[in-house]
C-alpha cells in the first residue's frame, strides 16, 4: 500500500512538472533542434510506420550515445541468437538516436528506433500496448519506477544489463528508496559492470544481480575512423597530438590555462566537445583567446601553424584517438564522473585520468594499474605530465602497447550477459 502511494504521489510531481520539462525541452530545441522532432513519442503517440511489426519484438533501452555505441555487440547477437525477433532501440537523446540509426542503417529489416516516453502512467502503459514487446532490457542505470511497474503489470520480463551503480548515485537512490527498491525488485534479473556496481544494486533492492562485465569492453572500434585517423596523422606529421576526448563544460578552459603555463613544443591540441550544442561556444572560447584553430566541420586539416584542431563532428572519436599520441578523458578534470575510456583504450591510446571517473571507477583503476593509463589532479598536472610523456617516445609506446592489452583482456561480457538474458524466467519464446 505504502509503495502504491509513493508511486502515485511521484506520478502526481511528474505531472505537474510536465510544463516545466517541455519548456526546458524546448529551449534545449534552440540549441539543438533534433530536439523538436519526434516530439510525441515523449509521450508514446507514435506514427503508423513505427507500428510494432508482426514478429515477436525484444525491446531494448539505451538512453543516449554511449550506451547505444556499448549495446552495438549485443544488438548483434541478440539478433544471431533469436533470429525470428526483431527489436526495438529506444533513446532520451536526440545524440542517441543519431547514433542508433547508424545501428538501424546497418539491419533495417529487424530494428526499430523510437523515444521511450517520459515516466508517466498512461504514457509508460501506451508503450508497452504499442509495441508488446517479449522481453525489456534496460541500459545501466535507467530505472524508470512508472515503466517497469507498468511493465510488472503486463507480466513483462525486464532486466537490467550492464548495470553501474557509483557511490555518488547510490547516495542519491537512498533517498528515494520507497521508489527505487520495489522497482529494483520487480526486475527479472540484474547484470552488473563489476563486483562493486553488483554490491550497490543489490543493497538498493536487486534480487542477486549477476556481474557480466561492461558491455563497452566489447565495442570494437570502426576500421574505417581508424584508417581516418591514420590518414589525419599522416597529414600532419610528426607534431606531437593531445586528444581532449568528449570534453564537458569548463574543461576547454582550463586545459587551455595549463597549457599557456606549461607549453608543449610544436603541440597540436584536438578539443572534442561532449555534446555538439557546445561547439559554436567551444570556437567562441578559441577566437577569443587568439589561438589559430580550424575546425573538422570545415574539412581543412590543421597546418603546421594551427595550434588547436576543433573536433565538431559526431561518430568520429575513434578516429581522434588513432590520430592521438596521448588523449585526456573529458569529464574526469572537473567533477562530472569522466566519460568512456574503453573506446580510447581499444585503439590503444594512452590516457591521462583527472580525479574525477566515478563513472568508470573500476575500469579507471584497472587501467591506472596495468600501466595504460594515468591519474592527473588537474589540468595543470595533465599539461606537466603531457609534457613530460611526449619527451619520453619509448614511455608512451608502453602505455600504448598496455592500453591495447588491457582491452583486449577484459571483453567477454556480450556472451555472459546473453547467457543471462536466455535463463531469465518466462524466457523469450
Amino acid at each position: 500500500m505504502i509503495g502504491r502511494l509513493v508511486l502515485a504521489g511521484y506520478s502526481l510531481l511528474f505531472y505537474l512538472a510536465m510544463p516545466l520539462v517541455w519548456l526546458r525541452l524546448l529551449w534545449r530545441g534552440r540549441r539543438q533542434p533534433a530536439y523538436r522532432q519526434h516530439l510525441g513519442e515523449r509521450h508514446a503517440v507514435y506514427r503508423q510506420d513505427l507500428a510494432c511489426r508482426r514478429r515477436p519484438l525484444i525491446w531494448l533501452h539505451a538512453v543516449s550515445v554511449g550506451e547505444t555505441r556499448a549495446a552495438a555487440p549485443l544488438i548483434d547477437a541478440l539478433l544471431a541468437v533469436y533470429p525470428d525477433h526483431d527489436l526495438l532501440l529506444t533513446h532520451m537523446t536526440p545524440t542517441g538516436r543519431e547514433a542508433g540509426s547508424e545501428l538501424l542503417a546497418a539491419r533495417p529489416e529487424r530494428l526499430t528506433q523510437a523515444y521511450l516516453p517520459y515516466d508517466l502512467p498512461d504514457a509508460c502503459g501506451r508503450f508497452l500496448d504499442h509495441f508488446r514487446p517479449r522481453l525489456g532490457l534496460l541500459m545501466e542505470t535507467e530505472l524508470w519506477p512508472n515503466l517497469i511497474a507498468a511493465a510488472r503489470r503486463r507480466h513483462l520480463p525486464v532486466a537490467l544489463i550492464n548495470g553501474r551503480m557509483s557511490v555518488r548515485s547510490a547516495r542519491g537512490y537512498r533517498r528515494l528508496n520507497s521508489l527505487i527498491r520495489p522497482a529494483l525488485r520487480s526486475l527479472s534479473a540484474v547484470a552488473a559492470q563489476t563486483t562493486a556496481d553488483a554490491e550497490r544494486l543489490q543493497q538498493l533492492g536487486a534480487r542477486q544481480p549477476i556481474v557480466c562485465g561492461n558491455l563497452k569492453f566489447d565495442v570494437t572500434p570502426a576500421a574505417d575512423k581508424l584508417q581516418l585517423g591514420a590518414r589525419w596523422r599522416q597529414a600532419i606529421g610528426r607534431r606531437p597530438v593531445w586528444v581532449l576526448a568528449s570534453s564537458r563544460d569548463g574543461e576547454e578552459a582550463l586545459l587551455l590555462d595549463a597549457l599557456a603555463t606549461v607549453g608543449v613544443a610544436d603541440l597540436l591540441l584536438v578539443l572534442v566537445p561532449r555534446h555538439p550544442q557546445r561547439f559554436a561556444e567551444v570556437a567562441g572560447v578559441l577566437a577569443s583567446r587568439g589561438l589559430s584553430f580550424r575546425r573538422r566541420s570545415s574539412a581543412e586539416l590543421p597546418s603546421s601553424e594551427t595550434q588547436v584542431w576543433l573536433g565538431d563532428s559526431m561518430g568520429e572519436m575513434a578516429a581522434y584517438y588513432a590520430l592521438a599520441d596521448l588523449a585526456v578523458i573529458g569529464g574526469s578534470l572537473l567533477p562530472f564522473g569522466g566519460q568512456n575510456l574503453i573506446e580510447a583504450a581499444a585503439c590503444g591510446c594512452p590516457l591521462l585520468l583527472g580525479p574525477h571517473t566515478f563513472n568508470f571507477a573500476q575500469a579507471s583503476e584497472d587501467a591506472i594499474a596495468c600501466g595504460a593509463a594515468r591519474r592527473v589532479l588537474d589540468a595543470r598536472q595533465a599539461a606537466l605530465v603531457a609534457s613530460e610523456l611526449f619527451a619520453q617516445p619509448a614511455e608512451l609506446l608502453a602505455m600504448h602497447t598496455a592500453a591495447t592489452a588491457f582491452s583486449q583482456a577484459h571483453r567477454g561480457a556480450t556472451a555472459r550477459t546473453v547467457a543471462l538474458i536466455e535463463k531469465l524466467n518466462g524466457k523469450v519464446a
